[in-house]
């Protein structure tokens, strides 16, 4: 593999990373196509369209269009739908394109994935992200596992992305990012169920305080809660199915999942309200979780007295 090899790039999935990844890699002079389920039906096709437009890349309504010619395929799609959509890749990959997976699944979902692709030609590479994407977008870290992933991270440095290979084994860099989760997610979802509680007893502010003498490094008093609470209200519903992921990785160590699956539990009660409610989320520093706190509440209280 020879990072001059790198012209043509395929994007299997056209969400918020496809997007940003499509974006920025065709302002960098590569040739980008993508494929999203999305453009299969209406009105999401003339959506998915527009963001092509604005994105410059081309969009294909099939696999094949959008694999062939590629040096490149990046696999961007959710969690449930990674090893399925490995196996419908399958008969369009051909030997000299890596076939990168970021993903967020389990260590085993990886290995399926590498298995279902060994029947192909291409080179597997599994990708865990190890940063929020949004923030420095195609620079954001990413550990690489596979036989060839040192191979593949010379490549990809080379044009532009911030990857690391760490195994030469498929699953250990999921299995990094699934253990990490874990804490940071769990996290996220233990703020948001304490710090709901103690906004509803007025006890917020001490509660805060308290934590700030323990913790006093994390910023419990300044912009911490308001960052890991609008992390659950933006993405509640991904995050919560990557800890299912992350639940499934526990499992298959032998362990039970007792944390990662009550972390998903409040992730998705949080998504929930707000889709149900129809919570505004604002973004940065606009976010002040005490405002969602009392939206929910309020909410929640109303719809008790009807």
């Amino acid at each position: 593999m020879d990072m001059r090899s790198i012209r043509q790039i395929s994007l299997i999935g056209f969400g918020e990373v496809g997007g940003i990844f499509g974006h920025d890699f065709s302002t960098a002079g590569f040739q980008v196509s993508i494929y999203d389920i999305l453009l299969n039906t209406e009105p999401s096709r003339a959506a998915m369209l527009s963001k092509a437009q604005r994105c410059n890349v081309r969009a294909c309504d099939t696999f094949e269009a959008d694999i062939l010619g590629a040096d490149l395929v990046i696999s961007a799609v959710t969690a449930s739908s990674a090893a399925n959509v490995a196996s419908q890749a399958v008969p369009y990959l051909r030997s000299g394109q890596i076939y990168l997976d970021i993903n967020s699944v389990s260590p085993e979902t990886k290995r399926e994935i590498a298995r279902t692709l060994s029947e192909s030609a291409a080179t597997f590479v599994e990708a865990a992200v190890m940063a929020p994407v949004a923030p420095q977008r195609i620079k954001v870290p990413m550990l690489l596992g596979g036989a060839r992933a040192s191979d593949a991270a010379s490549v990809l440095n080379g044009i532009g992305m911030n990857v690391q290979p760490v195994s030469e084994q498929v699953g250990v860099a999921s299995a990094i990012k699934m253990c990490r989760s874990i804490i940071i997610k769990g996290l996220e979802a233990i703020t948001v169920e304490s710090m709901f509680t103690a906004r509803r007893y007025g006890a917020e502010r001490l509660v805060l305080e308290s934590l700030a003498a323990t913790y006093p490094q994390m910023g419990w008093t300044t912009t911490l809660p308001d960052y890991l609470i609008s992390r659950v209200a933006e993405h509640g519903k991904r995050r919560a199915a990557e800890m299912r992921e992350a639940a499934q990785a526990v499992t298959d160590a032998g362990l039970e999942p007792l944390t990662a699956l009550a972390t998903a539990q409040r992730q998705d009660w949080l998504a929930q309200a707000v889709s149900e409610f129809s919570v505004s989320v604002p973004k940065g520093e606009e976010f002040i979780w005490q405002d969602l706190a009392d939206e929910i509440a309020k909410a929640t209280l109303f719809q008790e007295k009807k």
